[in-house]
Order: C-alpha cells, then sequence, then structure tokens
C-alpha cells in the first residue's frame, strides 16, 4: 500500500474508538452521533464537488467517506440503528456511480437520500466525546494533506475542526476557565491548520485538546517527572534567550505547558483552582507573548523565577503523593491499525467460508435470472449477496485490510449499479467476476495459509524441480565421464559454455513469463488457467517418459546413445547444444510449472522458494555422488517418486485451472457441497480439489488414465515382455535341440 493509503486505513480504524468502559457508561453511544457527523462532512463536500463538475474530487471525499462508515458499521448495527444498512449502501452506490461518471443528477439524489438517512441518527449526550473523535477525523485527514500535499484532505480536515468547535461552543458542561483555555487552543489549531504547518504540531495540540475535553490523558502519571521536565524547558529557554534564538525558546515554552503541565491541572485544579487558573494563563499565554515579543533576558528569567516556578513550587507542596499515586491514567484507547492475515478466530473462519460459499451460489443464481430477463430477481439476488452474506465476511475482514474491504463493498456496488441500469450481460458478467475473484482473496485473509497448505507448496517446490533437475544432472553427468575416459577432456569446457547458456536462457523465459502474466490484467485467470492447463499436459508427458525408462538398464541406454551420439559426431557446438538444449528443456518446463504454482501458492511463495533452494542443494549432492564417488543411484525408485509426484501435480493444476475458467464463467458451475469435502482456500489451491462437479470429474478422469497407463507400464507391459522373452528362450532351446 501507498503511505498515503496506510494513512488512510489509520484514520478508518482509529476514527471514533474509545474505551469500552466511556461506551459502558454511554445513554446513546457517542460514536452512533460522530459518525453520522463525518458522513455529513464529507456527503456535504461530494454534493458541492459534483455540483461543480470535479468528479475526482468527489471521489476522493466519497471514499473517505465510505471508508470511514465502513468502519462503523458492525458498531451501528449493535446498536441498533435501523438507517445503518440502507445508508451503508447508498454510500456505496454514490461512490460507486462517482467513478463511472453516471449522471450528477442520479449523484445527487443519493446524496440527498444519504443525507436524510443520517439526520435521524441519535444524538449522544456526550458531546466532549463527539467533539474529540471528529478531532481524531481532523487529524489524521490533516496528515494526508500534508504528507502528500492534499487539497482535498485539507479541506475535510477544516470541515471538521469547523464542525468540532461548533459541536463544543454547544455545550454548557465546562466552566468558564475550561471554556476559555478551551477556546483558545481552538483558535491556535485553526490558524495552524489554514497555515499548513506540520502536522506533528498540529497533532500535539489536538492532542491537548482532546485531553481538556474528555478528562483522560495517556502521560506517564510521574509527577515529579513532570515537574521535572518543565523546569528544565525553562532552563532552555533561558539558554536560547541568550543566544538570541527566540524561535527556538518559544518551542520550549510550548513544550512545558503542552507537553507537561496539561497533565497535572486535573490534580492542581483539586487543590486550587484559582492558582491553576493563574498558571495557565502565565505559562501558556503571557509568557509566549514576552518570548515572541523578544523581550529581554532579564525581563523574561524574572517572570520565569516569579511567579511562574514559585506557583510551580507551591503546586507541587499542595498535592499530596498518595493522592497522585492514585491517579488512574485512562485515555483514548485507539483500536489497533490492522490484525496479522489469519488473525480471526476458528468460528469467524467457518462463518466467513460458510457465507463465501452461498455467494457463490447466489451469484451463479443472479446470472440466470438476469440472462432470463429477470432484473428484479437478479438485483435481489445482488443485494443478498452482499447485505445477507459479506457483510458477515467485512467483521474479521476489515480489521486485517481495510482497503481491500472498500474494493469488494464497491465491487458489489458496481454489481447492483449495473443491474439497476439493466447494462449488457457481458457487463454484469465481468463485474461478477471481479467479485469472485475477490472471495478468494477475502478467504485468504481471514483464514491464513495454515501449516499443511506451506508444507504441500514446500514439497511440490522441491519435487518439481527435483524432477525437472535430476535427469539434467544425469545426462551431464554421463557426458563429462565419457569425455573423460575417453580422454577428450577438451570438449568439457563447452559443456560448461551449454549449461551457463540454458541457465540464461531459462531466467529470460522466466521473466517474460512473470511480465506477460503481470501485465495481463482482467485476463490473468484466463492465463494462469492456460498455464496450469499447459502444466497439466508436460507433466501427463514427462510422468509417462520416465515410466518408459524406469527402469536402470532403460535408463542407462538412452544416457548412452546421447552420449555416443555427441561424441561421434567431434564437433564442439554439438557438445554445447547437446547441454544447451538437455538443460533448457527442463528448465523450460520448470519455468511452467512454477508460474502455475505461484498463481495458486499465493502467500506461501517463501515455502515454495524454500522448496526450490533445497531442491537445488539435493540435485548438487546427487551429482557430487554419481560424479566424484562414482555411486549408482536407485533410478527406479527416484523416477517412480518423481513420477507420483508429477502426477500429483497434474491433478492438482488441472482441478485449479477448471476452477479459473468456472471463475471466468467459461465452464459451468455445479456445486457439490455437502457431498465432498469443503477444504480451506489454501488447501484447495494446493490440492484443486474444489466441491463442483465440473472440477471433480476432470481430476478423476486424469487420476484414472494414470492408474490405467501406469498399471499398464509396470505391471502388463513387463509380463508381456516376460512372456516374449519366455517364448522365444524356448523356441531358441527347440531349434537348438532340432539342430543337434
Amino acid at each position: 500500500m501507498t503511505p498515503k493509503q496506510i494513512l488512510l486505513s489509520i484514520a478508518m480504524v482509529s476514527i471514533l474508538s474509545v474505551s469500552q468502559a466511556s461506551f459502558a457508561q454511554a445513554e446513546t453511544d457517542h460514536s452512533i452521533q460522530s459518525t453520522g457527523e463525518i458522513v455529513q462532512i464529507g456527503i456535504g463536500l461530494v454534493k458541492t464537488s459534483i455540483a461543480g463538475n470535479d468528479y475526482g474530487q468527489a471521489a476522493k471525499y466519497s471514499k473517505f467517506t465510505t471508508g470511514v462508515y465502513g468502519h462503523q458499521i458492525s458498531q451501528l448495527r449493535e446498536a441498533n440503528v435501523k438507517q445503518a444498512d440502507d445508508l451503508h449502501l447508498v454510500l456505496l452506490d454514490i461512490h460507486s456511480k462517482i467513478e463511472s461518471n453516471a449522471p450528477s443528477g442520479e449523484i445527487l439524489a443519493d446524496v440527498a437520500v444519504a443525507e436524510q438517512l443520517v439526520s435521524e441518527f441519535p444524538k449522544s449526550q456526550q458531546v466532549p466525546f463527539v467533539v474529540s473523535d471528529l478531532l481524531t477525523a481532523a487529524d489524521e485527514s490533516y496528515q494526508i494533506a500534508i504528507s502528500e500535499n492534499d487539497i482535498e484532505h485539507h479541506l475535510m480536515s477544516v470541515s471538521l475542526v469547523d464542525k468540532a468547535v461548533q459541536l463544543f461552543m454547544s455545550d454548557s458542561s465546562f466552566d468558564e476557565r475550561q471554556t476559555g483555555e478551551l477556546a483558545s487552543f481552538f483558535d491556535e489549531l485553526k490558524i495552524k491548520i489554514a497555515q499548513k504547518q506540520d502536522f506533528v504540531s498540529v497533532g500535539k495540540l489536538i492532542t491537548t485538546i482532546q485531553r481538556d475535553l474528555t478528562g483522560t490523558d495517556s502521560a506517564s502519571s510521574d509527577h515529579e517527572h513532570l515537574y521535572a521536565m518543565i523546569r528544565q524547558h525553562y532552563d532552555r529557554t533561558l539558554a536560547e534567550i541568550k543566544d538570541g534564538n527566540y524561535a527556538k525558546a518559544e518551542e520550549h515554552v510550548i513544550a512545558a505547558y503542552l507537553d507537561n503541565f496539561e497533565y497535572l491541572e486535573a490534580d492542581i485544579g483539586k487543590a486550587d483552582e484559582a492558582l491553576l487558573h493563574k498558571m495557565e494563563l502565565n505559562m501558556r499565554e503571557n509568557l509566549r507573548a514576552m518570548v515572541q515579543e523578544k523581550k529581554s533576558y532579564d525581563e523574561i528569567q524574572s517572570f520565569i523565577n516569579d511567579p511562574i516556578l514559585v506557583d510551580l513550587d507551591n503546586t507541587e507542596n499542595l498535592i499530596s503523593e498518595s493522592s497522585l499515586a492514585s491517579q488512574t491514567v485512562s485515555g483514548i484507547e485507539l483500536e489497533k491499525v490492522t490484525n496479522e492475515m489469519g488473525s480471526a478466530t476458528e468460528d469467524q473462519k467457518s462463518v466467513v467460508r460458510s457465507q463465501i460459499d452461498f455467494i457463490r451460489m447466489t451469484l451463479q443464481t443472479m446470472l440466470s435470472q438476469y440472462k432470463e430477463g429477470n432484473t428484479q430477481a437478479a438485483f435481489v439476488s445482488a443485494r443478498t449477496a452482499y447485505l445477507d452474506s459479506y457483510e458477515h465476511v467485512e467483521i474479521p475482514l476489515r480489521t486485517i485490510d481495510p482497503d481491500f474491504t472498500l474494493q469488494v463493498e464497491l465491487q458489489f456496488a458496481e454489481l447492483r449499479s449495473l443491474i439497476n441500469q439493466k447494462a449488457d450481460y457481458d457487463k454484469i458478467e465481468q463485474a461478477t467476476i471481479s467479485v469472485r475473484r475477490s472471495l478468494d482473496e477475502s478467504e485468504r485473509l481471514v483464514t491464513g495459509t495454515g501449516q499443511l497448505a506451506p508444507t504441500i507448496a514446500f514439497t511440490s517446490s522441491f519435487a518439481v524441480i527435483f524432477r525437472e533437475g535430476l535427469e539434467s544432472v544425469l545426462i551431464l553427468g554421463a557426458i563429462l565421464t565419457y569425455l573423460e575416459a575417453s580422454r577428450n577432456v577438451k570438449f568439457k569446457r563447452f559443456v560448461y559454455y551449454g549449461i551457463v547458456l540454458a541457465i540464461g536462457a531459462t531466467a529470460v523465459t522466466w521473466f517474460i513469463a512473470s511480465y506477460i502474466i503481470r501485465i495481463s490484467g482482467a485476463n490473468r485467470e484466463l492465463i494462469e488457467a492456460i498455464a496450469a492447463l499447459s502444466a497439466t499436459a508436460v507433466l501427463f508427458y514427462v510422468s509417462f517418459w520416465i515410466l518408459n525408462k524406469i527402469e536402470h538398464k532403460k535408463w542407462m541406454e538412452f544416457v548412452k546413445a546421447k552420449v555416443w551420439q555427441a561424441s561421434t559426431t567431434g564437433g564442439t557446438a554439438v557438445f554445447v547444444m547437446l547441454s544447451f538444449f538437455t538443460v533448457y528443456r527442463e528448465g523450460f518446463e520448470t519455468v511452467l510449472f512454477y508460474e502455475a504454482m505461484f498463481g495458486f501458492a499465493k502467500y506461501m511463495e517463501t515455502y515454495v522458494g524454500l522448496g526450490f533452494v533445497a531442491g537445488i542443494a539435493t540435485l548438487l549432492g546427487v551429482y557430487f555422488v554419481t560424479r566424484k564417488l562414482g555411486k549408482r543411484l536407485p533410478l527406479k525408485m527416484l523416477f517412480g517418486l518423481t513420477m507420483g509426484v508429477g502426477a500429483y501435480l497434474s491433478i492438482a493444476f488441472l482441478g485449479n485451472a477448471v476452477r479459473e475458467l468456472q471463475t471466468l464463467d467459461i465452464l459451468p458451475f455445479t456445486s457439490l457441497l455437502g457431498i465432498v469435502p469443503r477444504l480451506d482456500i489454501n488447501m484447495a489451491k494446493m490440492t484443486g480439489i474444489y466441491p463442483t462437479l465440473e472440477t471433480i470429474i476432470a481430476q478423476a478422469i486424469m487420476l484414472g488414465i494414470y492408474l490405467v497407463a501406469a498399471s499398464y507400464v509396470l505391471v502388463l507391459k513387463p509380463r508381456r515382455e516376460e512372456k516374449i522373452a519366455t517364448m522365444r528362450k524356448s523356441r531358441r532351446e527347440i531349434d537348438e535341440s532340432t539342430t543337434h
């Protein structure tokens, strides 16, 4: 994600988050009103942008508003806010229509509906907490505005602060001193934002305001440390003034008050309210004014010593150690920005799987309904797929990847919008495909990779590179051994040249294949399906090729033929080409297999890579054993093992290829849920087993072919050859006896 997306994610998660104790005490949850206020501001800015025909600006406001609301939807439902789901759908539709450049009148009509729905949200009695929530939103939006030089987020932060000030001024829960102090802070905040000062200083000021609004703080309760820091800042203030650096001096004056004294105010106020008010004015306004006016060193030193430090000493003596020791530090606790992939509970994972299965079947029904011309029923199905099912997926998913959650919500909104517009079936189909693609990703993020699937990924990767490399190692080893035995070592370097060229050509092939898949965009699934089918065909071929050479005698005859062909020709180019094609053929197959594997082993790429490294290391061991130690390998066992793995992989690739073609609506989708086990998405990807009739039939046919062929090659063919050999032997014996 980009820095901007990360900040936006932080904003959407942290907005309106307060401690559970605050929720329990509230007659009406203040976050409900906070959500409503933010939505009102957001859609108000959307309306202004659309009226000005600025769809780009409107899209930014809409995305921010929809994202914030999406994070609160679960809480709104729990609070039984009856408009919650209707408003969510309208906000998603607004953003979808903005991105598709729908007519402004249509968008403004939806905005009017949203305004009406949000106006019915209940109001909270905890106005200070509502104001604090709005300031949190303003702070996060301002960070984006400054770090990205984003005009829209700057205007959003200004609007949020204005609304916060408006609500604060309407509240009468603060006394005159508190109101005066907070009003002063708000004025300073508005100036800082208007001047686009750095977001760190703005954030500090907002934190100070929130602390005073809610009566909470998050600083250490070690009052001795706070008093020491205040005195230290004043020492540095005087040192900077002595050097003529009044700007630095002002920073220390501000830090002494905002970063330290603010945390002592509550206790000082309990002991002596009048003294607290006096100190606030002296530290926050009078001393700062003297520094800004560049008063003399002696004047400022005198004012710091008396009254500021004198009063500071008095307050420290007034407050007993015991009362401060019992002080609790509560503070607003922000939710964790994101959870780890797979961090959901087992119950949540189970719910997500069942809901995704239901969505797939509902979308299939929706397509049939739309194709038959029943658009009303199709719309109901699309709405049901989202509102009754995907909303349950969103609950754990949003805490893991809020941006992706919003993306899927908008895909559902786009689908509903197209159905409403009675768009061509092709457009409905493409929108449905987009949703289907996102369902697998949703399940992956919620359920994680687990343990067994990564193990299969590692094993499969190891088997692929070992199988592909074994033939090359044996052939090249035989060639080099023959050259040494025949004293033709001068040709060895040409064998190495061919190996290097083949490795380079394989790397180029991998780069090209990866690039084609990367730029394929909407056709990515089709290309991955074609790659999987190709890998299946190649694996099928090489598996039976191996079967025919599984006997050591047959293998050695094959190797000797290769070596004899190269040596009798005598040309150096022959050795280069022989080693090149020996390695590159296996390299090309390896690229094909790994591209197919990477397409299905998402988030398990590390295990695939480790399997590759382990396979290469094992191949080097095989080379050492055969070349340096002259050991004979159990080829029958090795080839039998690699043939079995190849058969397994080809069946897995075939299942995944059929599944991709189903996602693209090229092949039909017939559910076998309840008949065929429903595997976790990662296990399904690594085995190709899905509960659909089409995938099971394809894999069953492939498995049957392997079993029949293996039976023929391993059992029937050897018996037949043995029988023929026996008959020939008997005939020779008869001929010999007749002759004699």
